[in-house]
């Protein structure tokens, strides 16, 4: 499903390439990637644009909404981890904590 936000990022996608990517991706490798791309040739900017949009699409899809963090190389995991049954779980990522 197409989200509002989703058809933004589209069409900064094509306005600038590399704006696309930084909103998904931050400050990493594939904003850099991208604005290699882009200086290169405004199409492949555009195809890695859209790929990142595609992957993060995909990962809203599996995870929810906001339950993904993004790791690099257009993967992302899920936000919110449980430990093994039983075993505690240190610091705010959910669960409970078993004495």
């Amino acid at each position: 499903m197409v989200r509002g936000s989703d058809v933004l990022l589209i069409v900064v996608a094509i306005l600038f390439p590399p704006a696309a990517a930084a909103f998904i991706t931050g400050c990493s490798c594939d904003l850099l990637i991208n604005i290699l791309l882009t200086i290169l040739g405004y199409l492949p900017g555009h195809l890695h644009a859209f790929w990142l949009i595609y992957k993060k699409m995909q990962a809203e899809e599996r995870y929810g909404r906001g339950g993904y963090i993004y790791v690099g190389n257009g993967e992302y995991q899920p936000a919110f981890q449980q430990g093994p049954p039983g075993q505690p779980n240190y610091g705010a990522t959910g669960g409970v904590y078993q004495q």
